[in-house]
């Protein structure tokens, strides 16, 4: 694998050093479907990158690059192990391969995930790489490691000192066109919609079903209509047509199945008429069918499983 110099750098952690993080990023790094113009520097455990490497014979190798040594020649530094036919890994773990065995959870796996997310964001905000790419986190190993997030989500706000923030799926437009036929019955063919994707935030998330009723308030509904309308906006969505999701079956019927609808999130879209293009709250079965046809370009989800 060899990327040029104006290559973008993608600093890529390998999540939980003892679960699928390693391998899911050798294999990917491996895949033919890798994008040539992108430099990956992975972020994380050297002796576990080598062990899965093992475990499902790749003949991958690897260079230690010091990225605190390297300063504003990282790039140069990546470009040249690359170059070398190596993959370029910082490793800031500080943990071995034997002190966090596949399969187990651990304060060892829980504190290496997190030194390497870390560090790709420290990386990403001083400008040494463009991008970050993350494997999968233990939400046990990181709090037995005393790291108590929720997920990547609130150390990435954390650390870049956000106070505003959402999770966002993103479905981009060719991974739509399957669906949309299939729904369509073929009959709308590529580019009569005009969607540049389906982009989905959420306003509560990692957190009990039980107890997202009481955490969704008008103005935290508001805030992340407001923060996809921003997104649409800087993505160059001209038309910005977002989507609320109910919370309750049917979208409540009327207060029968519950009042949220009524009571906090029509208000809430309300509140945002004439500054933006949205409306809801509409039933979730039929707004995502309503979506991938092409209606929405961004939907507001109100928990973590109604938005994945």
């Amino acid at each position: 694998m060899g990327a040029g110099m104006g290559a973008a750098v993608l600093a890529i952690t390998t999540g939980d050093v003892a679960g699928i993080g390693p391998e899911i990023v050798v294999r990917a790094l491996d895949s033919v479907a890798y994008p040539t113009g992108a430099a990956p520097l992975v972020i994380g455990c050297l002796p576990v990158l080598e062990r899965a490497a093992r475990l499902i014979g790749s003949g991958r190798r690897f260079r230690l690059i010091d990225a605190g040594e390297a300063g504003s020649q990282l790039r140069e530094r990546v470009s040249a192990v690359l170059a070398s036919g190596e993959t370029p890994v910082c490793d800031p773990c500080a943990v071995s391969a034997a002190e966090a065995p596949t399969g187990r959870v651990s304060a060892a796996a829980g504190d290496a995930a997190y030194r390497s997310l870390v560090s790709a964001i420290d990386l990403a905000l001083s400008g040494l790489v463009d991008a970050i790419v993350t494997a999968p986190l233990n939400k046990e190993s990181l709090h037995l490691a005393g790291h108590h997030y929720p997920g990547h989500t609130e150390i990435l706000a954390e650390r870049c000192g956000v106070a505003e923030y959402a999770m966002m799926l993103h479905l981009p437009e060719p991974a739509l066109r399957p669906v949309r036929a299939l729904l369509s019955g073929g009959k709308l063919a590529t580019g009569e919609v005009g969607s540049e994707g389906i982009s989905i935030v959420h306003v509560t998330l990692h957190t009990s079903v039980a107890s997202v009723p009481g955490l969704l308030s008008e103005e935290a509904v508001a805030e992340k209509i407001g923060l996809m309308d921003q997104f649409l906006r800087s993505a160059g969505n001209s038309r910005r047509a977002i989507g609320v999701c109910a919370l309750n079956p049917h979208g409540g019927e009327h207060g029968l199945f519950g009042d949220e609808e009524s009571r906090v999130i029509e208000p809430a879209v309300r509140s945002c008429h004439g500054a933006m293009n949205v409306s809801g709250p509409h039933p979730v079965d039929t707004l995502v069918r309503r979506a991938v046809l092409g209606e929405f370009d961004g939907l507001v989800a109100m928990y973590h499983d109604q938005g994945h």
